[in-house]
């Protein structure tokens, strides 16, 4: 049982890594679409395709179905290397896989935002000029992130652009330093659970 575990934990990881580098080539345009490419995109895309019909994991033009489907791979890997090192795995501890998984994602997402509004501040504080196409896609990133925090904040008042940024990229901050320890005090309970 653990040597198939161990295969399995082994083929997830070379599963995860073929996915990685399929998104990475979705980044470049041109012709990249060569047998090997053809070949790579015949195995790992079955499985995005998976993900990408769930609904709410498109927002626009981000689409978040590849963190998730590297997320399920991610807990499925844990479990099999877990199961293969071990040889048995708790019910608190799977939970605590799938947990964990999902705060990754989500902090992920957090920093991407966090870094999208400083880069808009930074590109405020410098006078930058917001109409090359680097700042225009932070622009577009940015705005709907400030303006839905800074509506929940101050609601219908009217306040300083550069203010708000500065209250979004605290806030952000504040929600992932407080659920980034609330994740490692739950993660660390349910890996303890003897169930």
């Amino acid at each position: 049982m653990r040597i198939l575990m161990a295969i399995l934990g082994g083929i997830t990881s070379l599963y995860m890594i073929l996915i990685f580098v399929r998104i990475l080539l979705t980044w470049f345009s041109g012709n990249l679409y060569g047998k090997p490419v053809q070949i790579l995109c015949g195995i790992t895309d079955p499985y995005l395709n998976w993900f990408r019909r769930l609904p709410g994991l498109r927002f626009n033009t981000l689409d978040l179905s590849p963190i998730v489907a590297l997320g399920v791979l991610s807990v499925a890997n844990n479990i099999f290397v877990t199961l293969g090192r071990y040889g048995s795995i708790t019910l608190g501890l799977i939970l605590a896989m799938v947990i964990s998984a999902l705060w990754s994602a989500l902090s992920f997402i957090l920093g991407f935002c966090i870094l999208v509004l400083v880069l808009r501040l930074i590109a405020c504080l410098l006078n930058r000029d917001v109409y090359s196409s680097f700042w225009g896609i932070i622009d577009a990133l940015s705005r709907p992130i400030n303006y839905r925090i800074n509506r929940i904040i101050f609601r219908n008042r009217l306040v300083r652009y550069q203010s708000g940024l500065i209250v979004s990229i605290a806030v952000l901050l504040g929600i992932r330093i407080v659920l980034g320890i609330l994740m490692k005090l739950g993660i660390g309970f349910l890996a303890r659970m003897p169930l």
